[in-house]
């Protein structure tokens, strides 16, 4: 499921295109375009534009088209993938089919040097925007600092995980990379988010963002060391305790409670 280090990866992908104009767009798929934007609509203010640059914030990838167009917003929900030509960087999602179907393209720009890039997404999670609303999003979480992760959470009643979970509060950690920060940080993710002292949240916060760091390195979401332990009957990779297994803030949740009360006590 694309976190925001395979969307950095897609946007690394992306960046290859920068230089190439739009010749053609491929908007077969009008449900997955969001904000009441028409395929007709979509193939105006794109066609015929050169792509001048990428960026990316937490889980959206956006393409510059140059100050007269619209910036192009895309989005890969849980199964979403981006490929130019025969590129995929990301071959397979974790718990995503391994298949490519043609008509799970939702979305594609054919340029005039006749290569292609497109979004490939079988369970339709995804969307594409047009001047997406960027100020709706929270900090990036590979670079949060620790006095937006305190805004953040300040007189949170709500879940640590979900707090965290939230797009608008912090952008970019899915399911996978919550668990993993929160564990080595040694924090229960079902405790209320705003009861951290200042020595946890220095602690949440360097966690974040080295893991971040260390999983993009290692190749994905899937690779913290937690994740060969999610599983029932699943047992902490560091003191070797048995893994509590609970729904918090809607998804599955794997979290050692031996480590987080030694690290309190």
């Amino acid at each position: 499921m694309p976190e925001l280090l395979e969307v950095e990866v897609y946007r690394r992908l992306a960046d290859k295109a920068v230089g190439r104009t739009v010749d053609v767009v491929e908007a077969p798929d009008s449900w997955f375009l969001k904000g009441g934007l028409t395929p007709g609509e979509v193939i105006d203010a794109v066609e015929g534009a050169t792509v001048l640059g990428t960026d990316r914030r937490g889980k959206l990838l956006t393409v510059d088209l140059g100050a007269e167009r619209p910036v192009l917003g895309l989005r890969f929900g849980m199964t979403g993938r981006l490929v130019l030509d025969g590129e995929a960087p990301i071959s397979q999602l974790e718990y995503a089919s391994g298949r490519d179907e043609p008509e799970w393209d939702r979305f594609a720009l054919r340029f005039t040097d006749g290569t292609r890039l497109r979004l490939s997404d079988p369970r339709r999670l995804g969307g594409v925007e047009l001047d997406p609303d960027l100020g709706a999003l929270g900090p990036d979480a590979w670079s949060v600092g620790v006095g937006e992760l305190r805004a953040l959470l300040a007189g949170s009643t709500a879940p640590l995980k979900a707090r965290l979970l939230d797009q608008h509060r912090l952008a970019g950690l899915g399911n996978l990379l919550v668990d993993e920060s929160l564990w080595r940080a040694r924090l229960d993710p079902a405790r209320p988010a705003g009861s951290l002292s200042d020595a946890e949240l220095r602690r949440l916060q360097r966690r974040i963002v080295s893991t971040v760091g260390d999983l993009f390195e290692r190749g994905g979401s899937h690779r913290g060391d937690l994740q060969v332990e999610r599983h029932r009957n699943g047992h902490c990779p560091r003191c070797g305790a048995p893994l509590d297994r609970r729904t918090i803030g809607g998804r599955t949740t794997y979290s050692c409670g031996p480590c987080a009360r030694a690290a309190a006590g």
